[in-house]
């Protein structure tokens, strides 16, 4: 089942974003501070009671076992581009031990769903260069590159 998260999961949410978390650490740790994780429990209240951020959950009997939050961008009278509504996908998890069981898919397809009945363009996100499974579940999903963002390392 797939619904907007609320209050109650939070403590679900907390533990999916230390799995996220570690995977960046782990994989860069000169940019991502080991135990650490990308939302506190205030910023998740905060951003619960924002409209613009909905955050969905999958949840199985009582547990949530994935999430993606989600951001709606609006780009309006500017110089360069043209107008334009879109959902920016700010974090996707999906609990170790339920991956390979479509979820991700299935999120992703609720979201792609919200986006058109909320009559938003596109859906976009950034995802790291060593994260080679979430690159893969996006194209899988029918995303396809925008743009590239290039480092060098000094």
């Amino acid at each position: 089942m797939i619904r907007k998260a609320e209050t109650r999961d939070i403590k679900d949410i907390l533990l999916l974003l230390e799995q996220v978390h570690k995977i960046h650490a782990d994989a860069r740790p000169d940019i991502f501070r080991n135990g650490s994780t990308k939302y506190n429990e205030k910023d998740i209240i905060e951003i619960l009671n924002d409209s613009s951020k909905p955050i969905f959950v999958y949840q199985i009997n009582e547990n949530v076992v994935g999430y993606i939050f989600c951001i709606i961008k609006r780009i309006k009278n500017n110089s360069n581009y043209n107008d334009l509504d879109y959902l920016f996908i700010d974090d996707i998890c999906v609990k170790e031990e339920y991956r390979g069981q479509n979820i991700g898919s299935k999120l992703y397809n609720y979201i792609k769903e919200f986006a058109k009945e909320n009559n938003l363009k596109s859906i976009r996100l950034n995802v790291w260069n060593f994260n080679e499974n979430a690159f893969k579940f996006y194209q899988k999903n029918g995303m396809k590159i925008l743009e590239y963002i290039m480092e060098e390392t000094l």
